[in-house]
């Protein structure tokens, strides 16, 4: 069977074929490299999956969505609220909860956690790997408090998941949208932040 018709399978043999590289790539070969390196990897993985649904709805499907609405006779926007959104949604915010986990246990297992979230500022001299990372850390954390606490609540009204008013409706859509539109800003200097730590970026 073709693992490529299926996404699981496509998923699979891609995480086979890393892991293959891997094996054959030279290189530190010590469980606590393999833990930080798996880490990172999980890390970068997950993060892309969020970042990339986070621009596909704002560059994407939010306009698509509005010039449906104002095309009088179009096909309308049903098929994307109730097909794909919620899948893009499931993906969107458990790519943010995997993302922020895999970040914190990477950070744990450097040693570097408290340092990183106190932006460096933990010894006599700034750590400024701990404060470039930190301030990815610190904006990639209230990003994912807006999406569990205020993107996918709200997005479950408008998307009649659960029940709601017109009122609740249209504020949960302004909610979302701000929500959302904050997390595209934060996302610029998250990338520059957490690219910079690793490859000698100073702040």
């Amino acid at each position: 069977m073709n693992p490529l018709n299926t996404v699981g399978g496509t998923i699979i043999a891609g995480i086979v074929l890393a892991v293959v590289i891997a094996l054959f790539t030279p290189g530190e070969a010590t469980i606590a490299s393999a833990v930080n390196a798996g880490t990172l990897w999980l890390h970068v993985l997950s993060g892309i999956t969020w970042i990339g649904l986070l621009y596909y709805f704002n560059f994407v499907q939010v306009p698509a969505l509005g010039e449906a609405a104002s095309d009088d006779g179009g096909p309308g926007g049903a098929g994307i609220t109730k097909y794909v959104a919620p899948r893009a949604l499931w993906w969107f915010r458990w790519g943010a909860a995997i993302t922020w986990i895999t970040g914190a246990s990477y950070l744990a297992h450097a040693g570097l956690f408290d340092d990183a979230f106190a932006l460096g500022m933990l010894g006599d001299t700034t750590n400024v790997y701990a404060m470039t990372i930190g301030i990815g850390a610190w904006l990639g954390t209230i990003m994912l408090f807006n999406v569990w606490v205020l993107i996918w609540p709200n997005q479950k009204k408008i998307l009649g998941m659960v029940e709601a008013t017109a009122d609740e409706i249209a504020k949960g859509k302004r909610i979302a949208f701000l929500a959302s539109r904050s997390n595209t800003l934060m996302s610029i200097p998250v990338i520059m932040s957490m690219v910079g730590a690793h490859h000698g970026f100073m702040m």
